[in-house]
């Protein structure tokens, strides 16, 4: 749980340019591809990602900018791109401008359950980081590049000069 807004900000612009910089390695080509029937299309999980930035945030009281919940996943990843971006960068404005240390100890009822607001950003960063690997497994199984996050992928052992992982 955070305690102070300036911990998420530090944080989160990690962590949603790291989200970023997965989903721009992604093509169009590949975005409706679905492995089998029980996983979600590389398009309709990058756009879960965007669209629960708005979704779990509004319901805490802010007005983050974002695509409504319940639209479709567009059919282009540029779009899917500018929209995280938006939303993203919309999340750190508005936890900027309306909260402090103390409105993170302030509760709201989400999901059927009263979390904290420093809790809610907690959850909202181990969401995203969820389905970021979710949705690496799946470029991968596409073929396509997968960038490092929190440590380094199997193409950047090459660089290092160090035999791949097993």
């Amino acid at each position: 749980m955070f305690r102070k807004t300036k911990d998420f900000l530090i944080d989160w612009a990690y962590e949603s340019e790291a989200t970023l910089n997965i989903i721009k390695n992604i093509n169009n080509d590949v975005l409706s591809k679905k492995e089998n029937e029980n996983v979600r299309s590389i398009a309709n999980l990058c756009w879960h990602i965007t669209i629960t930035l708005n979704e779990m945030m509004n319901k805490t009281g802010l007005c983050v900018e974002g695509p409504d919940e319940h639209s479709k996943a567009p059919t282009s990843i540029e779009e899917i791109i500018l929209a995280y971006k938006k939303s993203a960068a919309s999340v750190s404005e508005q936890v900027e401008k309306q909260w402090n240390d103390d409105s993170l100890l302030e509760e709201v009822n989400l999901y059927g359950e009263n979390w904290k607001n420093g809790y809610t950003l907690s959850v909202l960063i181990k969401h995203q980081a969820h389905h970021r690997g979710q949705l690496t497994v799946l470029m991968r199984q596409s073929g396509l590049k997968v960038t490092s996050v929190s440590g380094p992928v199997k193409e950047d052992w090459a660089q290092l000069n160090l035999p791949p992982a097993e």
